[in-house]
């Protein structure tokens, strides 16, 4: 089963992971870059968002996304406890 059939169920054009990976890969393509990562933080599985973004990304972005607030809590608290895992 595609994971990503789960977050892109109406871009089935992002159902691939080289077209994720080649939109994250341009420069100065912000808009799209914070695009694909508000609909993986949304609509993802927190494993399958870390194959695309690493946490301290994550925990930039996070203010600018406009999530919904229960997204917003559950992703500020992976990347303060992870980050914290991670510095030990």
């Amino acid at each position: 089963m595609n994971y990503l059939n789960a977050i892109f169920w109406d871009y089935p054009e992002f159902t691939d992971p080289n077209t994720i990976r080649r939109h994250l890969l341009k420069l100065g393509n912000q808009r799209v870059r914070r695009w694909l990562l508000k609909r993986f933080l949304e609509h993802g599985r927190v494993v399958d968002t870390l194959q695309f973004f690493r946490l301290d990304i994550i925990s930039q972005e996070l203010a600018q996304l406009n999530l919904r607030p229960y997204t917003y809590r559950k992703w500020k608290r992976i990347t303060e406890v992870y980050a914290q895992s991670q510095g030990k």
